[in-house]
């Protein structure tokens, strides 16, 4: 007959209750229990009286008050903690020990999935470089750490007038489809076996440039996001984009024609009246990239499209100095200095050494639009961006259960800020902050 066993030594289920929180809903937080399984690494659904009733999570952990947010996902990284992606080694199989050396640290600051970004390059670096960044899918252990969406390759099919910190050496132009071949690798724009996914989630170019514009669907019937970035595109042209399929917008305002008064530009497309469809797009919130009114008329421009991307180099987590980076065919050095990166003996920004979480709260601070909208830039929205609603950026029943933990600092007269206390990678804990009190 079956035995009954007492609750020490019952058959561990993998579930953990959190309690006492408020949990990320949309634009509020709720305060509701969450269930998640580090068995199937999903949230399940906490309103069954099947679980409150019948079965006991492995561990209940009472929070106390303190946040629970979908884990954060940076859509635009250029590279973290010493190991730049747009990088050719002598044997590339230290390629893949490095991007996971990287994953690892990168979700201790809150990021759980990102997009790990290629600037503009020789097609070799990408031809090899793609297959370690591609999606990472079932392959992915909570202890391996942060998760790749799949790449984007910000570049080389960019505008040499807006080229920023690209070099211009290697842009080139698109006229077929096969151009786009040549240069990234058919076996990393072409599904191998029916399913598989490519390396290549999304890319950014100037639609202006060769024949850009008309490869735009063709992108898209591949699965494969186009973003309108590094170019002159006036208003019309960007809406042609738009009408063609574009559906994100790369750093708003960085390296692109400005604002005017009778055209403008890119930054038109976002308009209210107009009857296209309104592109996502990805602001770095630095303070550096672009003055705290700007983020606030993008944010009030489309709520629902603002995305917050760190566009951070290599030199996120390493101290103040000069470090050397291959830029194309040229090695020069970026300066760090805080936040700040400064090409050498220049006042070019290469890109920026923020974390997300700081854009967060640099957000939080210069908007005072509340937390719910601060951390959908980060979670929802650009899970949507990618196609990925109900899988990432979501605390919904069925979601990955990636989620951080925040706790809610408070300065009288001022906006709260978030304190990162612990991170979980599909329902397992894999970081937690031990604060000095």
């Amino acid at each position: 007959m079956p035995i009954a066993l007492s609750p020490p030594f019952r058959p561990r289920n993998g579930l953990t209750k959190f309690t006492n929180c408020r949990l990320l809903r949309g634009d509020r937080l709720v305060e509701e229990d969450l269930w998640v399984s580090s068995l199937s690494g999903k949230v399940v659904n906490s309103q069954a009286a099947f679980f409150d009733d019948l079965v006991l999570p492995d561990q209940t952990i009472d929070l106390g008050g303190r946040i629970v947010s979908p884990g954060l996902i940076d859509v635009q990284l250029n590279g973290a903690f010493g190991f730049n992606f747009s990088t050719l080694l002598d044997d590339m199989s230290q390629y893949g020990k490095k991007l996971k050396e990287v994953q690892k640290l990168l979700v201790q600051t809150g990021v759980t999935s990102y997009n790990p970004t290629i600037t503009s390059q020789r097609p070799e670096l990408y031809q090899k470089a793609l297959p370690f960044l591609g999606p990472s899918g079932h392959l992915q252990e909570a202890e391996d750490g942060a998760e790749s969406l799949g790449a984007h390759c910000e570049g080389p099919f960019l505008s040499p007038t807006k080229n920023g910190v690209h070099n211009v050496d290697v842009l080139i132009e698109a006229q077929t489809y096969e151009d786009l071949e040549a240069c990234y690798g058919k076996h990393n724009l072409t599904p191998r076996a029916e399913g598989e996914q490519i390396p290549i989630k999304y890319i950014t170019a100037a639609p202006e440039r060769g024949q850009m514009m008309k490869l735009i669907p063709e992108l898209k019937a591949k699965g494969i996001i186009y973003s309108v970035g590094h170019s002159e595109a006036t208003y019309e042209e960007a809406s042609e984009a738009v009408g063609q399929g574009a559906t994100m917008i790369t750093h708003l305002f960085n390296a692109m024609r400005p604002l005017h008064h009778r055209n403008p530009g890119i930054f038109g497309v976002l308009g209210i009246a107009e009857s296209l469809p309104r592109p996502y797009f990805g602001i770095i919130a630095d303070g550096i990239h672009l003055h705290p009114t700007t983020i606030k008329i993008a944010f009030n421009s489309h709520p629902d499209g603002f995305i917050l991307v760190t566009d951070a180099m290599h030199l996120v987590g390493l101290p103040d100095g000069a470090y050397p980076w291959t830029n194309g065919d040229t090695t020069c050095n970026i300066v760090k200095v805080g936040s700040k990166l400064l090409l050498e003996n220049s006042d070019t920004i290469a890109g920026s050494s923020i974390t997300l979480l700081e854009c967060v709260n640099n957000f939080l601070q210069w908007t005072d639009t509340g937390i719910p909208h601060a951390l959908k830039a980060v979670t929802a929205t650009p899970a949507a961006m990618l196609g990925l609603q109900g899988v990432k950026g979501s605390l919904d029943a069925g979601a990955d259960a990636d989620l951080v933990i925040f706790s809610e600092a408070k300065t009288p007269g001022k906006p709260s800020t978030l304190v990162l206390d612990e991170v979980w990678k599909f329902g397992t804990r894999v970081h937690r902050v031990v604060h000095e009190s």
